[in-house]
Parts: C-alpha cells; sequence; structure tokens
C-alpha cells in the first residue's frame, strides 16, 4: 500500500530529544526550522500511489487477462494471457481517512 518514506537517517522534526550536548530550546529550534521547511510537515499521510491500472476500455483493476484459445492435438483450450501493454496506472490516490507515518517514532497500543 506504500506511503513512501524517507531512507535518509535523521532525526524526526517531532522528536523533543536531541543530540547530545543540544539543550531543549535549540533543539526545537532546528524543529521547526525543518517543519517549515519540509513539505510533509505532519505525521499524517493524505495520499498514497495506487497500485491499480486502467486499461485501454478504462477498466480499472490489478491485473488484466485475454482469454485465447489455443488447439492442440485437435483439441481446443482456453488459456489466460496477462495484458501488460497500454495499461496507464491510476496515480496518487486520496486517503478516505489519514494514516500515521511509518517512520513517526511513537508506539500505539490500546488498553
Amino acid at each position: 500500500m506504500g506511503g513512501s518514506g524517507s531512507k535518509a537517517k535523521g532525526t524526526w522534526p517531532f522528536t523533543s530529544s536531541g543530540a547530545s550536548g543540544d539543550s531543549s530550546s535549540e533543539v526545537s529550534k532546528h524543529a521547526l526550522a525543518r517543519l517549515r521547511g519540509s513539505k510533509n510537515a505532519t505525521p499524517f499521510i493524505f495520499t498514497r500511489r495506487s497500485s491499480l491500472y486502467y486499461d485501454e476500455d478504462g477498466d480499472l483493476a490489478h491485473e488484466f487477462y485475454e482469454e485465447t484459445v489455443v488447439t492442440k492435438n485437435g483439441r481446443k483450450k482456453a488459456k489466460l494471457k496477462r495484458i501488460q501493454k497500454n495499461l496507464i496506472p491510476q496515480g496518487i490516490v486520496k486517503l478516505d481517512h489519514p494514516r500515521i507515518h511509518v517512520d513517526f517514532p511513537v508506539i500505539l497500543c490500546e488498553t
């Protein structure tokens, strides 16, 4: 389903702890600067890349197959052939409910 996460190592902008030797006010200033400068400033994900495709007819699905008739030894047999050409990805889809980003450093539990 894949909300894309960053693979770069660094500190999360929502944490209150920083590197050793930093005071909490310096850390919060740096976190605010990262928040203002980044495009994804919330721990929530509102969109995702869809894994669905449109075919030539405008149908939407994960995979498309075409039924073909194969004659072997005088017998007709139906086979399914997977279509991989002329498919258009659906693209970015807005989520119904926001999700929490995979890199968000909080453990959620229900009691």
